[in-house]
């Protein structure tokens, strides 16, 4: 048995949970669930970004406080998981007691060892990115991701020696060449670290809402630094050294590109002068991109559609959990950018969900009914389907050891595929006297365990109702994927049709 930490991006509070952020949790949960089918230890992290000066602006202009302000915005997010049944272990809010306790250690370590010091910072701060620009990166003299107006600081901060890092991180990314993926965001990691690295301005003696620096009253550490230590205030930095060493080594980290320089620059430095090993894996992923169709009234707009504009909820609500899960996670390979669009969502679920995985086990559920009283026949001592059921395992086990959950998805469709031609071409709905129906059905009700144990992670939900109708247990044990090839359909089990899995969608509007 293995170990497997996976963390999403704690999500920044002043935003709503949207579908870029439904991407990114979706994704590491179903890592995370699969890894548990394996057979590993597993710990999923998720959680809210909480401080920083966005935050204590918007409580000022909402006049409560900034605490109470982040009660209820992280609430949404809890909500939104809940919704997208997300299996995370553990939330944290960066407004937690034990976090603080894990940056002031963390940062105090760094400061100790020599790598933290005082000096005046001027700079074009963008207080929506909670970033720092060169005149060369302004874009008409604004910044070049929101468009908003640069404010120009300067005040004496605490500093961190990232360019005493510079030749380590070339080495580490040399020595570790999966430590970031795709291959090209490691080489645009790489090529960043290898143009030159500037110490960083830590800390803010400009506001109040942030940890505390502990050796210097009046100071709050930069947002960033606070953030990226969530990461390690979960498995105990600072108060538990086993549960670290636990499971710091199976450490991944799934982000968005645009924080690539954040997670594979100033982390592993951070890391390096604290004493300790970077990250094991970063895994970087894309952005989905919308067009401009509309949403359908049911999700409440009329108008052209951002991204920012379609909820968790109102996806939910239209689509369905699983639906909605299987799109997100078939669609765009990590690493890649993708078309979000509800007519892909539409199609996706006609097509793939309705037509083939809900129509297949719908024709063998009505056939058993009709030729085998209701009760599914177990498959032969071997079957017309076992190499497509051995390629189907084989495919979808390497896609998901190598963060491939699209790979591993379109395997389970082509056992789908598979089976369907099965009973195309054998036709057990006819009274033809040559056709053995019990070894045809028994071959296909096999081929459909193999396919609720694979749909498992990207649709818990569906997995356990396909199981539960051909007669099986609903839930799957963890390390049920390794038994899969072992395991057989028994036979003698009841077999229900039941309603429609997917009941086909005519129309979104």
């Amino acid at each position: 048995m293995g170990r497997f930490y996976i963390t999403t991006p704690i999500y920044y509070v002043n935003d709503a949970p949207h579908a870029g952020h439904a991407y990114c949790t979706v994704n590491a949960d179903a890592m995370a669930r699969w890894h548990r089918l394996a057979g590993d230890e597993v710990l999923f992290l998720t959680g809210t970004d909480e401080h920083g000066q966005k935050v204590a602006e918007a409580a000022e202009i909402h006049g409560i406080h900034p605490r109470e302000w982040t009660d209820q915005t992280a609430r949404r997010f809890v909500e939104a998981w809940a919704l997208l049944d997300i299996s995370n272990d553990d939330f944290v809010r960066t407004t937690e007691e034990r976090h603080r306790e894990t940056v002031q250690t963390f940062l105090t370590e760094i400061y100790q060892n020599g790598y933290i010091y005082k000096d005046v910072y001027r700079g074009l701060y963008c207080v929506a990115c909670e970033d720092y620009y060169t005149p060369e990166q302004l874009v008409d003299g604004k910044c070049p991701v929101h468009g908003r107006e640069i404010v120009e600081m300067e005040e004496e901060n605490w500093f961190f020696k990232l360019s005493a890092f510079q030749d380590r991180l070339v080495e580490y990314f040399e020595r570790h060449p999966d430590f970031t993926l795709p291959e090209t965001k490691r080489n645009e990691a790489l090529s960043f670290i290898k143009s030159g690295l500037r110490d960083i301005s830590i800390t803010r003696s400009s506001i109040t809402w942030g940890v505390a620096v502990p050796w210097d009253e009046g100071q709050v550490f930069y947002v960033w630094y606070d953030a990226l230590i969530n990461y390690l205030t979960a498995i105990g930095y600072g108060r538990d050294e086993a549960m670290l060493q636990h499971w710091w080594p199976y450490s991944n980290h799934l982000i968005g590109k645009e924080i690539i320089r954040f997670h594979a620059v100033w982390w592993p430095a951070m890391c390096m002068a604290a004493g300790i090993e970077p990250p094991h894996h970063i895994q970087v992923h894309g952005w989905l991109l919308v067009g401009g169709q509309k949403l359908s009234k049911s999700m409440g707009a009329d108008g052209p559609v951002r991204l920012s504009d379609i909820t968790p909820a109102s996806l939910v609500s239209e689509f369905g959990t699983d639906a909605v899960r299987y799109y997100l996670l078939r669609d765009t390979p990590l690493g890649t950018d993708g078309d979000f669009s509800l007519e892909g969502i539409t199609s996706r679920y006609n097509s793939d969900l309705a037509n083939n995985l809900g129509n297949l086990v719908a024709r063998v559920a009505t056939v058993v009914g009709s030729k085998c009283g209701g009760v599914g026949p177990a498959p032969g001592a071997t079957t017309d389907l076992d190499a497509e059921i051995d390629s189907a395992l084989d495919h979808a086990t390497a896609a998901w050891e190598r963060f491939a959950p699209h790979l591993a998805l379109e395997a389970a469709w082509r056992l789908i595929g598979a089976t369907n031609h099965h009973l195309e071409s054998h036709a057990p709905w006819k009274s033809d006297p040559g056709v053995d129906v019990d070894a045809v059905m028994g071959t296909a009700l096999e081929a459909i365990r193999v396919v609720s144990v694979m749909i498992a992670p990207a649709m818990p939900a569906t997995s356990r109702e396909v199981r539960r109708r051909i007669g099986l247990e609903p839930d799957l044990a963890p390390g049920a994927w390794a038994s899969t090839r072992a395991d057989r359909y028994r036979g003698g089990n009841p077999v229900e049709k039941g309603d429609p899995l997917f009941p086909r969608i005519t129309s979104t509007s």
